[in-house]
């Protein structure tokens, strides 16, 4: 064989390793692109990113034509190879041509191109999506034909090639998508985000206020009585009723009542009576989503919470379905969720109707409040007792004290997180 052909040889030997790693390292960018990140530049007309987008719009073709021209490359290579090996060393080098063909292609063909191409994505796609896209034109019957004959194969495994479904994410997902972002997304607004996406696994039950802890007018008591609740009261609107918290007969808006007393300074119980409105039920276990949804719908601000026998459990407002999402409205000094007050000594004092969700919100703690919703269930659940006085167990390395019960169950304890106290005790 001639020098001239030989170098001819070697030269188009370095030209086809330039294609193999162009072919894998377009593929490897292509694929490696942020899908999200690739819509919002196509949509402000990014040219790179809307050709990347119809790309990966067909990627069974993307990479059928991908593969089609890697591998007659590399065929081509081999061959090439072959027979300069021939010429020069003879048939006994032809297995050492080999080793060294293969680790030449899988080091300067594969692993590096796709190594800087995963790292740089939308430096190498970009550009080269203006060479594929006109090869896949100028292929489209014999990439077609391998398209089809892909998809015929994996029809009896249920493979679909829709690239729609396979963008598509769940909520787990997108909540690893918001924590992975960092720095990128402010960490109240990263807050929030969770807070939208927990709304489905919520239900009143968690958020609502007890029974017991609710602020409502008992329209049977003497008028003087009821004149200075309303005077004292601190809500916008409060359950009235007769007797019982259970006969609600109707819902006071307290503005209502400010708009009548500036027209009469008198009032009674039968004008007070007319301000009521119907009150608005609501099931215990609905989802806060559908129930933010509801609130809406009904134009509602305030609900009555009632379980599956219609008996009244406590009642939940529009705010406390947002609170879950933005965070506390208010604070006040020393307590950071309802019924609870820090110590010097780093512990907490806690009520025994305190909210095991909003104490875990609040403090960034880890209590279970998979079966019970309050401090107190959480303690008689751990125990199957009501505990004495003075008692002290650990719950998930949290140390929790009784300080106070009754014959119902506990009133407070105290709560030691795990940073703040590691001695175990049980009582």
């Amino acid at each position: 064989m001639e020098t001239n052909t030989l170098v001819a040889l070697v030269i188009a030997q370095l030209g086809l390793f330039g294609l193999s790693a162009f072919f894998s390292s377009s593929e490897t960018a292509i694929m490696a692109l942020n899908r999200y990140r690739l819509r919002h530049l196509a949509e402000k007309k990014h040219r790179g990113a809307g050709r990347a987008l119809k790309l990966l719009e067909n990627p069974d073709g993307f990479i059928g034509f991908v593969l089609l021209g890697n591998n007659f490359v590399n065929v081509l290579l081999a061959q090439i190879a072959t027979l300069v090996t021939l010429q020069l060393f003879g048939e006994s080098a032809i297995w050492i041509a080999s080793l060294v063909l293969t680790a030449l292609i899988l080091i300067f063909a594969e692993v590096i191109p796709k190594t800087f191409a995963a790292l740089n994505p939308e430096r190498v796609a970009y550009p080269a999506t203006l060479v594929i896209i006109p090869l896949m034109t100028l292929l489209k019957p014999l990439v077609a034909l391998i398209n089809l004959t892909t998809r015929a194969l994996l029809k009896p495994f249920n493979v679909s090639t829709d690239r729609s479904q396979m963008d598509m994410i769940d909520r787990e997902e997108l909540r690893t998508v918001v924590k992975e972002a960092g720095a990128l997304i402010p960490q109240k607004h990263r807050d929030m985000l969770f807070g939208i996406l927990d709304l489905e696994k919520v239900t009143v039950e968690d958020i609502m206020v007890p029974r017991t802890d609710m602020t409502a007018i008992d329209l049977d008591q003497d008028w003087m009585d009821v004149r200075e609740q309303l005077i004292t009261c601190r809500h916008t609107r409060v359950p009235c009723y007769r007797g019982s918290v259970d006969e609600v007969v109707g819902i006071l808006h307290l503005r209502s009542l400010t708009r009548l007393l500036r027209r009469n300074e008198e009032l009674d119980l039968e004008e007070l009576e007319a301000l009521l409105t119907e009150p608005y039920y609501v099931p215990l276990k609905a989802d806060l989503h559908t129930q933010l949804i509801n609130f809406q719908m009904e134009k509602q601000r305030l609900a009555l919470v009632v379980d599956e026998y219609g008996d009244l459990s406590g009642l939940v407002t529009l705010d406390d379905v947002l609170e879950q999402v933005v965070g506390e409205f208010t604070t006040v000094p020393q307590f950071n969720a309802r019924g609870v007050q820090k110590q010097p000594d780093g512990s907490l004092l806690v009520d025994g109707s305190a909210n095991v969700r909003e104490l875990n919100r609040a403090y960034g703690w880890n209590l279970p409040e998979e079966d019970a919703k309050t401090l107190n269930g959480l303690i008689m659940e751990s125990l199957e007792d009501i505990p004495d006085t003075g008692t002290s167990f650990r719950v998930r390395g949290y140390t929790i004290e009784i300080l106070q019960t009754t014959a119902q169950g506990v009133r407070s304890a105290r709560i030691f997180p795990p940073f703040e106290r590691e001695d175990s005790g049980q009582g």
